[in-house]
Parts: C-alpha cells; sequence; structure tokens
C-alpha cells in the first residue's frame, strides 16, 4: 500500500506571506518522506468539515504547479475537481500542462461538484444533479480523448468541441490517469466502471458495500474490477492515533484491496510529523 498526502488547509501560523515558502517546504518535505503522491482540493472557499468559508484556500491547478515545481517524485492531483469549475477542453489541457511540466505525474481526480454556496458566492456555474452527472459523463469522454491524442470532433448534448488538439500530449505511462471521486452507488460508480482508471472513497461502515456495488458495474459493462485502482481517503492525527493504530487501520484497508491511502494531516506544516511517516509509518505500510 502506498500513502497519499492530501492538503486542504491552507490557513497556517504566520499566514499569506508565509504560505508560499511553507508550502514549498511541505511538499519537498512530503516528497522526501516518500508519500506517492500529493493532492489538494479543488474549491475555492474552505470547506464546512475543515472550518468557516473565510479560511485561506488556494485555487488547486496553480497550486499543484507550485508544488511541482518543489517535488520530483510525487503524483499530482486534486480531491477532487468539479466538474462544472472548467469546461472540460480547458481542463484537459490544465492537466496535461501539469503533467508535462511535473515530468509525467499528474492525475485528474475529478467528480460531479457539490458545493453551491461557493458557486453561487463567485458566479460559478451550478446546474441540477441531473446535468452535472451528464456534463461528468461528457467531460471524462472529452478528457480521455485529449489524453490519448484523439483529435476528433465531439458533439455532446452540453459540449460541443470542433478538434480536440492538445500539444503538447501528457507524458504519463501508458496514459494520464483519471480518478473519480465518490461513492454514488448508481452513477458514480457506474462512471468509474466505465471510464476511471481509479476510485476514490471514504471508509466507513458500508465501504465494502461500495467496492461490491463498483465490481457489479463492472461485471455489467464488461470491464475488469482489479484494473482499477482503489484509493481511500484517511484522516491522521498524531495527536490522537498512535502510529500502530495507523498502521492497524490502514492494514484493514488494504485487505479489502485498497492499493493507496490519501491522509489529510493536522498542523501538516509541521515538517517533524513528516519525518514520523518517512521513518515509521510509509515503511510499514509499503509492506503491508
Amino acid at each position: 500500500m502506498k500513502l497519499g498526502l492530501h492538503i486542504s488547509n491552507f490557513t497556517w501560523p504566520e499566514g499569506a506571506p508565509r504560505l508560499a515558502a511553507v508550502l514549498a517546504d511541505v511538499a519537498s518535505a512530503a516528497d522526501e518522506a516518500g508519500f506517492e503522491r500529493i493532492s489538494v482540493m479543488d474549491h475555492v472557499w474552505q470547506i464546512g468539515v475543515n472550518g468557516p468559508p473565510e479560511m485561506d484556500m488556494l485555487e488547486a491547478y496553480t497550486a499543484l504547479g507550485f508544488i511541482a515545481a518543489h517535488t520530483s517524485t510525487a503524483k499530482l492531483l486534486t480531491l477532487v475537481t468539479g466538474v462544472t469549475y472548467r469546461d472540460p477542453g480547458l481542463l484537459a489541457k490544465a492537466v496535461t500542462t501539469l503533467d508535462v511540466l511535473s515530468g509525467g505525474r499528474a492525475i485528474l481526480g475529478i467528480g460531479a461538484a457539490w458545493n453551491d454556496e461557493e458557486s453561487r458566492g463567485l458566479g460559478l456555474f451550478f446546474p441540477s444533479t441531473k446535468e452535472r452527472f451528464e456534463r461528468l459523463e461528457e467531460t471524462l469522454r472529452i478528457c480521455r480523448q485529449m489524453f490519448d491524442g484523439d483529435e476528433t470532433a465531439f458533439d455532446g448534448t452540453h459540449y460541443q468541441l470542433g478538434r480536440l488538439l492538445n500539444v503538447p500530449a501528457p507524458l504519463a505511462k501508458p496514459r494520464l490517469p483519471i480518478l473519480i471521486g465518490g461513492g454514488g452507488e448508481k452513477k458514480t460508480l457506474l462512471l468509474v466502471a466505465k471510464y476511471a482508471d481509479a476510485t476514490n472513497l471514504f471508509p466507513g461502515p458500508d465501504v465494502q458495500h461500495k467496492l461490491d456495488v463498483l465490481k457489479r458495474h463492472c461485471e455489467a459493462v464488461g470491464r475488469d474490477y482489479d484494473e482499477i485502482e482503489k484509493t481511500v481517503m484517511y484522516r491522521f492525527d498524531l495527536g490522537a492515533q498512535k502510529v500502530g493504530e495507523i498502521i492497524e487501520d490502514l492494514r484493514g484497508l488494504a485487505a479489502m484491496g485498497f492499493t493507496v491511502g490519501h491522509g489529510g494531516i493536522r498542523n501538516v506544516y509541521d515538517t517533524n510529523q513528516l519525518e514520523i511517516f518517512r521513518k515509521e509509518i510509509i515503511p510499514a505500510v509499503e509492506a503491508l
């Protein structure tokens, strides 16, 4: 099993004047510690589970480009991009740019979007749930086409693109991966089975059920369930958890088939915590 560092809070000591320097330190320390990937949220306001909307938040792809310049091996992604925040052609171009400038380390993390409050606040497009899922499916098709170098015109219900030119092409091999976040059983997991290279779920009593639903969708569409990477969100709290408890939790998730645990770390700017991961947690988890 591999670990990913999820950075979801940028309200750090010393504020915005030192935010860039601290983020650079965190990213480089995580990279050196052995985190297999680094992710950020794709929100323009902070979300309720982390704090009030007035807390600091960075635009995702600008932040990932900055992180790319301060890392060398970690894969880079959002958990996850709201489909309505960017038109699909521009989104594919942004992720491809991140991939090229990072040396082939980008992953497209995407979902149907949910935060109507920030969308209303900043005037972002936010249609009905039904339409967002329709747009998500079309966006997945467009991004795959552009990542794979297929310039054929796309004529969908919501998007019409005349030429899907995407130069330079992504460097990721065998192709730039697409991860879909969310556990919706009727729509989201079906889209995973049809289009995604990876799924990202939240741990809980129903997580095995979600995997079973995904397996059934794969059988229905003729997809190999085992070729889809299973990733899971896991909040680390070294102040409340013992290292052994974290490893045992991840052992249980690995037994279900999860191969990546994305973890948010409280006070991630304290790079001493990342040292504990480098010395104790990551080597133990990689052996699971």
